[in-house]
């Protein structure tokens, strides 16, 4: 059966501090867009437990450090008989690139084999194990419009964010998530307002978001990949509502008025030589 790992952007981004066992505490206001993975979950009844996995991008790893396998391998230990499974994982979110597209596809996993083995595991139950593979994986699971805290795993439900064309632009360059926060310098940033953004989303004001968007990791990210910062200006000046990275990055989106805008940016975007993916898409929340 096929199910679906939808990405991911960040409205907003705000480190509040380091923890004691090396992570950092995060404020961010999470969006699960429709860009989407597509993973092809198989099982049948075997005399040992097994996963077989393969993916369209032949550069992605699938073996036991691949995020699918070691999601299978937490939902089956729930299962009470031994299962062969076999994964076939299509890609369409761009690798390492702010997006959450490993998260996602973990999450279908566990949504997937939890349906499949008829094992009766609640979201709630499935968020909590999922944490175990990574802190992205309990929203992926989650889904629509949230307040993020903590590692990212302590979650709050908004209203669902009101819907306008999204671009999505990744520069061909990339930098590592450890980095970025290795480099942080907490002292001279500029923090969002995410209570505002959050109740911007709550109150419909599509303005209210984008003019208060904000992620600090930008402050690191840029300074090694110049081409973001651009790649927001062109965004703005095709008359974005906002534009921001996402994550740790190198992604940038674009929230626009109207798909007409949005497309002349993607246009401009495409020739540009700044980006190896850009697109169109959407919000998606669980209400979609």
């Amino acid at each position: 059966m096929e199910y679906s790992g939808y990405g991911k952007i960040n409205l907003g981004l705000d480190v509040v501090g380091k923890r004691a066992d090396g992570y950092h505490d995060l404020r961010m206001i999470m969006q699960t867009i429709q860009l989407r993975d597509l993973v092809d979950i198989q099982t049948e009844p075997s005399d040992e437990v097994s996963i077989e996995m393969t993916c369209s991008d032949e550069s992605l790893s699938c073996e036991d450090d691949n995020l699918c396998v070691k999601a299978a391998k937490l939902v089956l230990d729930k299962c009470s008989t031994p299962v062969k499974v076999t994964i076939h994982l299509e890609k369409n979110i761009p690798i390492a690139a702010g997006l959450a597209g490993g998260s996602a596809d973990a999450s279908a996993v566990m949504e997937g084999l939890n349906d499949m083995l008829n094992l009766g595991l609640s979201k709630e139950e499935l968020m909590e194990m999922g944490v175990k593979i990574g802190a992205d994986v309990p929203y992926c699971i989650m889904k629509g419009t949230a307040l993020a805290e903590g590692i990212g795993d302590k979650l709050t439900e908004l209203r669902p964010m009101v819907n306008y064309p999204i671009v999505i632009a990744k520069p061909p360059e990339g930098v590592s998530t450890g980095f970025v926060y290795g480099n942080l310098d907490l002292d001279n940033v500029k923090h969002p307002d995410i209570d505002r953004i959050a109740k911007a989303i709550n109150d419909g004001d599509i303005i209210g978001v984008t003019s208060n968007m904000g992620n600090v990791l930008e402050t690191v990210t840029i300074r090694k990949l110049p081409v973001i910062d651009n790649i927001k200006r062109i965004m703005l000046d095709y008359k974005a509502l906002g534009a921001m990275m996402s994550g740790s990055g190198p992604t940038v989106f674009g929230i626009f008025p109207n798909e007409h805008q949005a497309s002349k940016a993607l246009s401009f975007l495409k020739k540009s030589g700044l980006c190896d993916r850009a697109l169109i898409t959407y919000v998606y929340n669980n209400t979609h």
